[in-house]
Order: C-alpha cells, then sequence, then structure tokens
C-alpha cells in the first residue's frame, strides 16, 4: 500500500482562533479507511498518541496532540447516497459545506444544522455542534451510522444494530473513542424554509422565550450587551415559493454588516474599549427586520469571517432566561465591555451520553470576544452563572470544567468513561484536554 503519510519536525498546528498550538511528532494524511487504520496501529507501535484534526474550529486543545496528528484532507465525499433509507454516508473529513451543497443537488438534505459550515462532518458531531431546533436536534443526533478505527487498528462499523453500545457513545465522542473515518447522516427530501429576522427589546423577547420557542421550529436571538436590544430569527418549513435575499440587501447584511463593518467595529473596540457601548447601541440597530424564503443550509448557515473566541453552555431550557438575566445585571455592574452579542438557541432531549442535551430539553448561551481582546474576566464570570444552574459546556468551546464536574452533570458519563476504558485502555486517542474532561 502506498502510504500518504509525510513526517514534520518544525510545523506547528494550530486552531482556527489562535488559541491552540501543538507539535506533533509527525503528520499523516490517509486516503482511505485502511491507511487510517494502518496509521493508527503504526503509531501505536511506536508508542505514540493519535489526534485527528478538521479545519480547528474547536476553540479548546480536543485535537492537540505531540504525537501523530491525522489530516483527513483525502478522507473526503459522499459513498452512498441510499433513497430506501433515506440517509447519506460520507467520508469523514468532508466538510459540511461540501456535504450541504452536493445533497442539494440531488433534492436531499439534512433536517437541522449549525449556524457555519466550515467544518468536516466528523469534527462537528463529535464535539457535538448544534443549531437551534424545538423538534430537531444537534447534527450528532442525525447520524444513523458510524465507521471507527479502534486503538489497535480495527475498523468498527456501529449503528443501533451493530455494536449499539458503541453507536450510542461515539455520535459525540471527544475523538477518545477512536478514529471516525465515515458517518451515516438521516437525510429528507429537500424543503424550504421561510425566514423571519426581527430586532425586539431584551424584556420583550426573555419575557415571552416560552411561547416563541413552541410556536417557532426554529427560534433563536442575539443580545447586544450595554443594550436592551436583540435581533431574534424564526425559521420555519414553507410552501414556497423560494424568494431568497435580494443581491444587494444580502451582500448589505450578511457581508458588509455582519462581517465587514462588524470586523472594523470590533477593532475599533479592542483599541479603545470605552467606545464599545456606543458602538453597541450602533451596531444594535443595524439589522434591519427581513423576511426571505429558501433552502435549508441557506437560511441555518452564514458567513463568520471576523475571528472570535467563545464559550458556550448548555442549561435546562427553564433556567435560560433567568440565567440570561444574570448575566445582563453581572455587565452591567462590571467594568467589562463587550462588542459581540450573546446568543441563545435551543434543542430538545437527545439520548446520546455526552451531548450537552443528553436527557433534557436545552437552550444555549454563548457569549464570545473578538480575537486579540482579553476574554478570561467575562468568560470566568459567565462560566461562574452557568455552573450554578447545571450547564454543561460544548465540548469544543471554551472552558474550565473538569471530569469531576463532569460526573455530576452528565448522568450517563460513567457509561462513556467505561466504554472509553474498553476500546482505548492504553489511551492511544489521549491528550491533556480529554484527560482533564474524562479523567486518567
Amino acid at each position: 500500500m502506498t502510504s500518504t503519510s509525510r513526517t514534520t519536525t518544525e510545523n506547528a498546528w494550530r486552531n482556527w482562533a489562535g488559541t491552540v498550538t501543538s507539535h506533533p511528532v509527525r503528520e499523516v494524511t490517509p486516503a482511505s479507511a485502511a491507511e487510517l487504520a494502518e496509521a493508527v496501529r503504526r503509531a501505536a507501535e511506536d508508542g505514540l498518541r493519535v489526534k485527528t484534526v478538521g479545519t480547528g474550529h474547536s476553540f479548546t486543545a480536543i485535537a492537540a496532540t505531540d504525537g501523530v496528528l491525522v489530516r483527513p484532507d483525502l478522507l473526503t465525499g459522499i459513498r452512498e447516497i441510499d433513497r430506501t433509507t433515506m440517509t447519506v454516508t460520507v467520508e469523514a473529513g468532508t466538510p459540511l459545506k461540501r456535504l450541504n451543497t452536493a445533497l442539494a443537488r440531488e433534492d436531499l438534505s439534512l433536517t437541522n444544522m449549525g449556524d457555519i459550515m466550515e467544518q468536516t462532518v466528523a469534527g462537528a458531531t463529535s464535539t457535538g455542534t448544534h443549531g437551534t431546533g424545538r423538534d430537531s436536534a444537534s447534527i450528532a443526533a442525525q447520524i444513523r451510522g458510524l465507521e471507527l478505527i479502534t486503538a489497535d487498528g480495527s475498523v468498527l462499523t456501529c449503528s443501533e444494530k451493530e455494536n449499539p453500545e458503541v453507536f450510542a457513545a461515539a455520535r459525540i465522542g471527544l475523538g477518545a473513542l477512536g478514529v471516525v473515518s465515515a458517518i451515516t447522516f438521516a437525510v429528507e427530501p429537500l424543503f424550504l424554509l421561510a425566514a423571519r429576522e426581527e430586532p425586539m427589546t431584551f424584556d420583550r423577547v426573555t419575557a415571552e422565550f416560552d411561547e416563541l420557542h413552541a410556536e417557532n421550529e426554529h427560534f433563536e436571538f442575539y443580545w447586544f450587551p450595554h443594550t436592551g436590544n436583540c435581533n431574534t430569527k424564526r425559521n420555519n418549513r414553507s410552501a414556497g415559493p423560494a424568494a431568497p435575499p435580494g443581491a444587494v440587501s444580502g451582500w448589505i447584511e450578511d457581508e458588509l454588516l455582519s462581517n465587514g463593518l462588524f470586523q472594523v467595529v470590533n477593532s475599533v473596540g479592542r483599541a479603545v474599549p470605552a467606545t464599545i457601548p456606543a458602538i453597541a447601541k450602533l451596531s444594535s440597530r443595524a439589522l434591519s427586520a427581513r423576511t426571505y424564503t429558501d433552502i435549508p443550509y441557506k437560511v441555518f448557515t452564514s458567513p463568520r469571517r471576523v475571528r472570535f473566541v467563545e464559550m458556550e453552555y448548555a442549561l435546562p431550557r427553564e433556567a435560560a432566561v433567568g440565567a440570561l438575566r444574570e448575566v445582563k445585571a453581572m455587565i452591567d455592574r462590571s467594568p467589562l465591555r463587550i462588542s459581540f452579542p450573546v446568543e441563545v438557541r435551543t434543542a430538545p432531549a437527545d439520548d446520546i451520553a455526552l451531548s450537552t442535551a443528553s436527557g433534557r430539553e436545552s437552550a444555549y448561551i454563548a457569549v464570545h470576544m473578538y480575537k486579540g481582546t482579553p476574554y478570561r474576566s467575562y468568560f470566568t464570570a459567565v462560566e461562574r452563572i452557568m455552573t450554578q444552574h447545571g450547564g454543561r459546556p460544548h465540548w469544543g468551546k471554551i472552558h474550565t470544567r473538569d471530569a469531576e464536574y463532569f460526573e455530576s452533570v452528565y448522568p450517563r458519563f460513567g457509561e462513556f468513561t467505561a466504554l472509553r476504558d474498553r476500546l482505548d485502555p492504553e489511551r492511544v486517542f489521549g491528550n491533556d484536554y480529554l484527560r482533564r474532561v474524562l479523567g486518567a
């Protein structure tokens, strides 16, 4: 077999936000599950640990390694579309953007997705990436089958019928159980979503949160700190016809205001923090109400070119409004100057062991800071509020929690760690981050 591995001795790997750097002994770029399995076997023989990186969109060191770094750049593309079972099997390194556009050409779609699509399918699902939904859950909850390379180089296929105990946990596996080489997703016929974006006051949106959640298939909102202003988004299925945003108005909203101008105002705010409250008031009024109808990935996702760092916690849905009000009160009485909006989304309960929505209806509160801006004081204060409500941090976003904490907020935490002990007793797939969050 011809190996596509290459050895590096001086190139560091960095994540998208620039918060993590690692120095692997070597990198490999396998072109098949067989080559990937061989790379894992060889690493184990050499006493090296193995981690796979996607596009680096995790803010934590979940993918960092001092051993063998697997780049899935050649593990891309659709293996099979099965219109009888309504599933698609895709190579693990396929970017979500490529999957979404390929499915649309086949008149198919995922049911729900997050708000960006730069990540690989394995990276997104392994960390629990999600969008917002009353009835439809995270990307991982749409998985119907997995192909997993285990620590001994075996290729394990998993589903509800085949290795079900592995399937139950590995849909959000954190890279701790093996290397995912392929994923089978449930899909459905392509449909249209009608989007309604509308400014709303903080007081109104928090007072009506339960009603807005119940009335819409997909509801989310953004609150602009230092203001009483929010921007709401409601996405619901539509019979059509399609009515996408106009080329000019779409560019103004998605590129100029959400990326170009937002980049400028954040740069100003980083240089002169005292200007941030005034900028926030202007920014919160810049986005106007609009409606449009389009295919799902063009509604769910949007470009994110302004780099930032992020922390996100999942709370029991009934605790979210109270927690958000506490965050607002904390910011209002502090010297903090926050230029990024706070994002609030929801998810139904699911049955994945380490899903942030495992066993409970959830709401997500995400806080961001512009790249290069000191964030620890803000994130620490927010995290203190979130943990008081039994919050579960996103596995790929900044947090300070450890295994002892996770054991208290995940009823099935022991089930996951026991499976890890069985599949990877030597911690071939371990790293410092996993040691902290899962224990030794």
